[in-house]
């Protein structure tokens, strides 16, 4: 069983290499895009277009897969983690049963004290598993930082997010707006005359 947890880890490093092979590939797509526009090159603009979403919807699939993967592999981890306490355990019954029979309360008290310390043991493993599943499926990125990140590149391209998102945009943000906006205005007074 630790030769498949392994074989899934590895497995899961190479998609999530895959992935960023593909996302490399999209912006040379992009680079390919823009170029065909420069040339006035419509097909070969949408045939880069076309690639490029592609490759991306393809670094996500191999994203998605990773995960899953990940997820598997924690769930191995896991079994092979209560196998060996379930050995321990089936021990402790098997001297529990010894015990019994002969009738010696001292060894039962002893067995006992065992039987509690694996249970605690096995409680505190299914809790730090458990912990690190919940760690490993749920997002850590703080909510604002993907904010920032959304009006960042809003911001890039001229979007405008605050009415999709309901993200109010930061100073920073809001500034460069602003300013873009006032740019935009004062040129659109030059032209009038």
């Amino acid at each position: 069983m630790e030769n498949q947890l392994f074989n899934l880890k590895f497995t899961s490093k190479q998609l999530q290499r895959q992935s960023k092979k593909t996302e490399s590939s999209i912006k040379t797509e992009k680079l390919k895009l823009k170029k065909a526009i420069e040339q006035g090159n419509t097909d070969g603009a949408r045939i880069y277009a076309e690639n490029a979403i592609r490759k991306k919807n393809e670094a996500l699939s191999l994203l998605r897969l990773s995960s899953r993967v990940d997820a598997v592999a924690s769930r191995v981890e896991t079994a092979i983690r209560m196998k060996t306490v379930t050995r321990s355990m089936a021990n402790i019954v098997q001297g529990m049963d010894k015990a019994l029979n002969q009738m010696d309360m001292a060894k039962i008290n002893q067995v006992m004290d065992q039987f509690e310390h694996q249970f605690a043991d096995l409680d505190e493993k299914s809790q730090v598993v458990d912990q690190a599943i919940s760690r490993s499926t749920l997002q850590s990125t703080p909510k604002e930082e993907v904010d920032n990140l959304i009006c960042q590149v809003a911001e890039e391209y001229g979007l405008e997010v605050a009415g999709q998102f309901g993200i109010v945009p930061t100073e920073k943000v809001a500034t460069a707006v602003a300013e873009s906006e006032d740019d935009f205005e004062s040129r659109l007074a030059r032209l009038r005359g």
